[in-house]
């Protein structure tokens, strides 16, 4: 099976997460994990499993991560299997302005996956998030472990 992890990353948490989920997924794949400011088109052909994450930044992927989403031609990821993920302040005993924010926008995976989906790409797990314990993170405890083991998951469904 041939994996592509591809990510955005600030402060170095989702980064941390993606390469986290590419050791799990070498044990029964061919897997890259790559900025996604790296990635062209071209570099989708032959794919089996597509694994995008990015921070959120007011419920939406990163600048970064949306640029890359839309140098997606339609249908390029169809055959594709895809999964998406965000690293997130979690909203519970966060302020009150980033709980407001949250509960009108969500998080950056959902709508990351929404546009996997439309470029043709078939998700094979829900959307995960992953928690930072503030805006430059470090990542909480035990997030590199989750990370591991819902890469597990998706090798259980490829």
């Amino acid at each position: 099976m041939n994996a592509l992890v591809v990510y955005d990353s600030l402060f170095g948490n989702t980064e941390r997460i993606a390469q986290a989920i590419g050791d799990a997924l070498a044990a029964q794949a061919d897997v890259e994990v790559r900025r996604a400011g790296d990635v062209k088109p071209e570099d989708l052909t032959g794919l089996d499993l597509l694994i995008v994450g990015t921070p959120t930044h007011g419920g939406r992927p990163s600048p970064a991560t949306k640029t890359w989403l839309q140098s997606l031609a339609p249908n390029s990821l169809a055959g594709i299997k895809v999964a998406a993920f965000d690293t997130r302040i979690p909203s519970q005993g966060a302020s009150w302005f980033l709980s407001l924010i949250v509960k009108i926008f969500g998080y950056a995976a959902q709508p990351l996956a929404k546009s996997l989906a439309q470029a043709g790409g078939a998700e094979i797990v829900q959307p995960e998030g992953f928690a930072v314990t503030g805006r430059e993170g470090p990542l909480q405890d035990g997030e590199l472990e989750r990370a591991t083991a819902w890469a597990q998951q998706i090798l259980a469904k490829a």
